[in-house]
């Protein structure tokens, strides 16, 4: 069998600057919000693609994956406190994660098929690891921040045209890919 190499990239592309200057642009934002950009930056992440369509869609499936997962996770952990108002450990739970999954299956194939990963995450999130005073407040503040990263990823891929790379850092990776012999 060959030698498997490891693949260094030879350049920086446009896609790599926009989804950095994405995520540092929610940063600088909710720096001055005094609040936490981490959301939002992966929504800027998720949500970056090739050109604008492409962002469209990836940032379409997190933001309303997030969005059907969120309201869907807020009414289902609003039942369990109704059984549960303390919110103990129960197998209840186990139930409406199954009934969850079902229903974000199925409101994803109506109105956004690829939420379904992203909805699935916020959704198991809101009912297995949201404290019962703050679910509520979580659940909006991911739909807030996911939205906000997804708007940036977009601001930022419609100001800048696609196919472009760093010429300069192009021949820095061709230097340091393949070195010069030292001369003699």
């Amino acid at each position: 069998m060959g030698e498997k190499r490891l693949y260094f990239p030879r350049k920086v592309g446009m896609r790599n600057i926009k989804t950095a200057t994405a995520a540092a642009l929610c940063a600088l934002v909710y720096f001055f919000l005094d609040r936490s950009p981490a959301f939002a930056c992966i929504g800027a992440i998720f949500g970056m693609g090739s050109d604008y369509q492409n962002s469209k869609l990836h940032g379409g499936n997190r933001l309303f994956g997030t969005l059907i997962g969120g309201l869907l996770g807020m009414a289902l952990f609003r039942i369990y406190l109704f059984f549960y108002p303390d919110g103990r450990p129960s197998l209840l739970m186990v139930l409406l994660v199954f009934i969850g999954t079902v229903l974000l299956i199925l409101l994803c194939q109506m109105f956004w098929v690829g939420g379904v990963q992203p909805g699935g995450v916020v959704l198991c999130i809101i009912l297995f690891n949201t404290p019962v005073e703050t679910y509520v407040s979580y659940a909006l503040n991911r739909i807030l921040d996911t939205g906000i990263g997804v708007v940036a990823a977009l601001l930022v891929n419609s100001m800048f045209p696609g196919g472009f790379t760093f010429r300069w850092m192009e021949k820095m990776w061709k230097e340091v890919a393949s070195p010069k012999p030292p001369k003699a």
